[in-house]
């Protein structure tokens, strides 16, 4: 694989239209470009609370600030707006107190009325059903303002982790405080567009189209202004729609971009090859930063033939987790054994359950799988396909189509599944249909995805997310993509009942590893999801323009760029000499 610069630019026009952009008032070598993996649908609509991508081209890396940033190095909480949160002995209520000197970038105070009221708003609006708001409306009962810079929160139920889990950047994403001043004229927050935007962070929206969003650096940001933090060195930055794999790597390799989505190992080789100044998260093999999102084979419940758990555990069972990781991961990561991220701090609760025989093997065992479908009436038909009633046995995967890693994922999972009987087709589809129509309303029989997603330091925040509390009827929305699968079974009402014992003990509780044991074994049972594989990001980072990025030996925090986080990335960089 070679790029040359004129092929480079050809396609970068051709695919973005963006050219006009880099002649600009900005140099280059004042900008940096991250690489955004999607179409923003509608690039005047900055409303997070609502479904579509309205936050991961800049808006929550440059504009809105965190109130928190969880340290995956540390495992701390690093104060951002706010400076410090403390709860009662019972955790029922917490007190969090704001930095002083926060201003909006229009120079409005940022105080505790902005937090009361957007707080306020989600709770009195189940139409603003980002996940960040639905869980907000189920955690807090009322806010209340102590003073300018203190804030009281009163739960429905002690959660000692309500700071990590609301406020932290934990997965992705934080609940964003919005500024009453703006917000408090919409007749209709839910269909409010909030454009143009703004926020307290060191960038302020430029401009913007289907393609590409612009933020510019405020010199008058308030954290310069009160000794906080320096101004960032990047004068603009750039979220460049790069249109898949191949693209991003002709621009990664001819410098065009400094930041890109996961990659092939075969492509960042490749890339490294002609571009040196490339790099990843380790400087050798296997390059990968492990994600804390586990992948998994998401199945709805409520469609026959996988309504009934032994053709679900079949499905497990033939599944060969080895071939995933050396064909669609090329070695890059490890099977999963259990729903959890594969980190050390979840190490207790992933023993406990291995311990009690609940964890999966990484190889297939397609025998008893067969066992299991004729058991269900289905005979092997003379074209290798089960068959019964005169029908088929076949299955559509749904998959995100915005990543090579998700579609080769599934082309195994498919070929493995047509080789043990089941007539098994990939049905990719745009990454706003997945996550906007398909996932959240049940419109699939089985999906690629990550919806345990959650746990990086305890158990509950993953396991919380199957309770049948979250089950809606397929056609309606889930709420915060909790339980898409919609198990309903008496196995999973067992399961809530003990996960829900689980919900106000702290993460080093030594009761909760039993806990975990007692709940998974009903998710064993019933395989309302089926894990494949720890995730693995191959983000290469280009050190051309900039130095600075998060790295295995440089790890002040993660390196996934289209996160909340990404405010401290962007202050960490320098410009290269």
């Amino acid at each position: 694989m070679r790029f040359t610069k004129a092929a480079l630019m050809a396609s970068a026009v051709a695919l973005t239209g963006f050219a006009p952009a880099f002649a600009q008032s900005v140099d280059r070598a004042d900008t940096v470009i991250f690489d955004l993996d999607r179409t923003i649908k509608d690039p005047e609509n900055f409303n997070w609370f609502t479904a579509g991508t309205k936050r991961m081209h800049g808006a929550h890396q440059a504009m809105w600030e965190p109130l928190f940033i969880l340290n995956y190095t540390t495992g701390e909480l690093d104060p951002w707006l706010a400076s410090g949160i403390e709860a009662n002995e019972d955790f029922t209520e917490w007190t969090m107190s704001l930095r002083e000197g926060v201003e909006w970038s229009d120079g409005e105070a940022f105080n505790a009325d902005d937090v009361v009221f957007t707080v306020n708003m989600v709770l009195g609006n189940e139409e603003l059903s980002a996940r960040e708001a639905a869980t907000i409306r189920g955690q807090v009962a009322s806010v209340e303002k102590v003073d300018d810079l203190t804030v009281k929160f009163m739960l429905k139920t002690g959660n000692p982790r309500f700071p990590t889990e609301n406020f932290g950047v934990r997965i992705f994403g934080s609940f964003l405080v919005m500024p009453e001043h703006v917000w408090s004229a919409a007749e209709n927050p839910a269909s409010f567009a909030f454009y143009p935007p703004i926020g307290t962070g060191p960038y302020t929206y430029a401009s913007g189209a289907t393609n590409r969003m612009i933020w510019d650096r405020n010199d008058d940001w308030w954290g310069a202004k009160s000794g906080f933090n320096d101004l960032p060195e990047p004068q603009r930055l750039i979220w460049l729609e790069t249109g898949g794999e191949e693209s991003r790597a002709q621009l990664m390799a001819t410098d065009q971009i400094d930041a890109s989505q996961s990659v092939s190992i075969g492509t960042f080789e490749a890339v490294q090859a002609q571009n040196p100044n490339v790099i990843a998260w380790h400087d050798g093999y296997p390059y990968a930063w492990p994600d804390p999102c586990a992948r998994q084979l998401e199945i709805n419940t409520t469609i026959a033939p996988w309504s009934d758990p032994a053709m679900r555990k079949a499905v497990a069972d033939i599944i060969d987790r080895n071939q995933i990781v050396n064909v669609a991961y090329e070695g890059t990561t490890v099977p999963s054994e259990t729903m959890f991220a594969a980190y050390g701090s979840m190490a207790p609760f992933a023993d406990a359950v291995k311990a009690a025989g609940l964890g999966l093997s990484a190889s297939a065992d397609v025998d008893a799988a067969k066992m299991a479908i004729e058991a269900a009436g289905y005979t092997l038909g003379s074209d290798g396909i089960y068959e019964k009633d005169g029908e088929e046995l076949s299955v559509d995967i749904h998959v995100n189509s915005a990543s090579t890693e998700y579609t080769r994922t599934i082309d195994v999972v498919v070929e493995q599944l047509n080789r043990a009987g089941i007539s098994a087709k990939a049905v990719p589809v745009e990454n706003g249909v997945f996550w906007g129509e398909v996932l959240p309303f049940g419109g699939y029989e089985m999906s690629y995805s990550w919806l345990s997603c959650g746990s990086v330091n305890e158990p509950w925040t993953s396991m919380r997310r199957y309770t049948n509390e979250s089950v809606v009827p397929v056609g309606e929305r889930s709420p915060g993509f909790n339980n898409t699968a919609r198990w309903d079974s008496e196995a999973a009402a067992a399961y809530t009942e003990t996960v829900n014992a689980m919900a106000g003990l702290a993460g080093d509780d030594p009761s909760l590893p039993g806990l975990v044991a007692d709940a998974y074994q009903h998710l064993d049972a019933e395989m309302p999801f089926i894990p494949l594989v720890q995730a693995a990001k191959l983000l290469p980072f280009n050190t051309t323009y900039w130095t600075g990025w998060p790295t295995a030996e440089n790890a002040y925090n993660h390196p996934a760029h289209w996160w909340g986080h990404t405010h401290q990335i962007i202050h960490n960089l320098t410009k290269a000499e």
